[in-house]
């Protein structure tokens, strides 16, 4: 059966995302539309890039810090500086690392553009904070002065994996126009579950099914969190970003199409985690998934 999967955001959590498919394509289910927010645009990229599975663990189970981070001196010896030159720099991490990566990736599929996929099958979300506001890629390049057949794929999933602080900015630069570039980061500061890019408010008849996968326990009844001092009121005020806009278009309807998977114990920046702690995040992914198709109808 054909559907279309909608990924959160999340870092390393998204290994979760690995044993959902797996357990998808034994039932035999297929995507014909993917979106997703950061390590979830990752995910969904790679779908379209017709990736499986097995290969996803493998490229999951394999992956170092060093894939998709430029080591540098100064953050090795001296981490404490290297965050105090954040002010400067506006992050510890450039994302050319990681655009190589994700880049290498797709050519192994011979993938460049958004011209080598179907039309409409891919959403990509970032976040332009120069404007203060939501990118989707393909559907914003005009805007940009940029086309479907000219624009990378990997660049695309690169803003949208730019957690602020951690990496630099990516300036992007109007294609015709000489102005300042547009400073774009992850996409999850604006949309971490772009749910609304395939379901509305409405409880309409979709062409197919509509997966979403969210690495947390619910949507709907979120933590209270202790606000004590300056930096639990910036983690609070960032997760509220994060969350508020998408929780606006997912009503008690649209949450029963979505895949919960408890995975918050793990932190998104942990790019070193032991095998086997890799291993228990693809097993949470398949165990939920698992339990999900048990009661979903569709």
């Amino acid at each position: 059966m054909k559907i279309d999967g909608v990924f959160a955001g999340g870092g390393v959590k998204a290994l979760s995302f690995v044993g959902a498919l797996e357990v998808l394509e034994r039932h035999g289910f297929r995507f014909e539309r993917t979106a997703g927010t950061s390590a979830g645009a990752v995910v969904a990229t790679l779908i379209q890039a017709n990736y499986t599975s097995r290969e996803l663990k493998e490229i999951g189970m394999s992956l170092e810090s060093s894939d998709i981070m430029n080591e540098t001196w100064l953050n090795t010896y001296l981490p404490w500086v290297a965050w105090f030159s954040v002010y400067w720099r506006l992050g510890l991490y450039k994302g050319d690392v990681f655009e190589r990566w994700i880049k290498g990736l797709l050519q192994r599929k011979n993938i460049y553009s958004f011209a080598d996929i179907k039309k409409g099958s891919l959403k990509i979300v970032a976040s332009d904070i120069t404007e203060g506001s939501i990118i989707v890629f393909p559907d914003d390049l005009p805007k940009y002065g940029y086309t479907e057949e000219t624009f990378p794929i990997a660049k695309a999933v690169t803003m949208s994996c730019m957690i602020p602080y951690f990496f630099q900015p990516v300036k992007f630069c109007h294609f015709q126009k000489k102005k300042e570039p547009h400073l774009v980061v992850d996409g999850g500061l604006l949309s971490n579950f772009p749910m609304w890019l395939f379901k509305g408010h409405q409880k309409k008849k979709e062409k197919r099914p509509i997966l979403g996968f969210q690495l947390t326990p619910s949507i709907f009844e979120q933590e209270k969190k202790k606000i004590k001092n300056a930096l639990d009121l910036y983690q609070s005020l960032f997760h509220t970003m994060r969350n508020a806009y998408d929780l606006r278009y997912i009503s008690k309807y649209h949450a029963k199409d979505i895949v919960f998977l408890p995975v918050d114990q793990v932190k998104t920046t942990s790019f070193d985690l032991s095998q086997k702690d890799r291993e228990l995040l693809i097993q949470i992914g398949k165990t939920y998934t698992e339990d999900f198709l048990k009661k979903w109808t569709y």
